[in-house]
């Protein structure tokens, strides 16, 4: 297998959603209810996994602040992370778990550069051997990180709720539901998760739904 495409800029964002909508009006709908969809590129490596272990079940804001305090601390790196003391990160705001999440990223020996010229598969099996590091995470990582075009996050609740709605079916599809439909959104499956993103605020902000 071999990379396909890699969203670098609005333009490649907008021609996934031209293909989107041509393909199903339903996503010709949504994109009216949506209007222009976000890059959402990040930079790759270590630290933008770190930030995303940091994050996990605490709102935006705690997150920014515990990853403001590694950054003042020099904890951003492998090494950093690695040779630093469970004190040391704890003191930056790291519950035990995350401690030693940071600490089995650090210590893992992934070479984030290889990571780009891998296939978006080996990618996200490649991080999931990292403890803390869930199919979610790799996927994002994946999509926005790296840019993967092809890449879908399937468990994520806010996307199935979405599509539940857009496509009227009977129930929030669970996660292997999902990747069975999201099937033949390929080659732009992370353009739709976009979109999908964007209506479920919409949903949200009309509708009230829970997640």
């Amino acid at each position: 297998m071999t990379v396909g495409r890699i969203i670098e800029t609005d333009a490649d964002v907008a021609e996934g959603a031209a293909w989107l909508a041509a393909y199903d009006p339903r996503f010709e709908h949504a994109l009216e209810q949506v209007g222009k969809l976000p890059l959402r590129r990040r930079g790759d490596g270590f630290q933008s996994l770190l930030d995303a272990i940091c994050g996990q079940q605490i709102s935006i804001a705690a997150a920014a602040s515990i990853c403001q305090r590694l950054a003042d601390a020099d904890l951003i790196t492998a090494a950093g992370v690695a040779n630093a003391s469970v004190d040391e990160l704890r003191a930056c705001g790291l519950s035990r778990p995350k401690v030693k999440y940071a600490q089995a990223l650090a210590t893992s020996g992934i070479d984030f550069n290889g990571l780009r010229g891998k296939a978006d598969a080996d990618v996200i099996a490649e991080l999931i051997t990292v403890k803390g590091i869930g199919t979610w995470s790799a996927e994002i990582y994946a999509m926005f990180s790296l840019g993967r075009a092809d890449v879908f996050a399937h468990g994520d609740l806010a996307l199935q709720e979405a599509a539940k709605n857009l496509f009227d079916l009977p129930g929030r599809p669970n996660e292997k539901q999902m990747r069975e439909l999201a099937a033949d959104w390929s080659p732009w499956r992370g353009v739709a998760a976009r979109l999908l993103w964007a209506y479920y605020r919409v949903l949200k902000n009309r509708e009230g739904i829970k997640t």
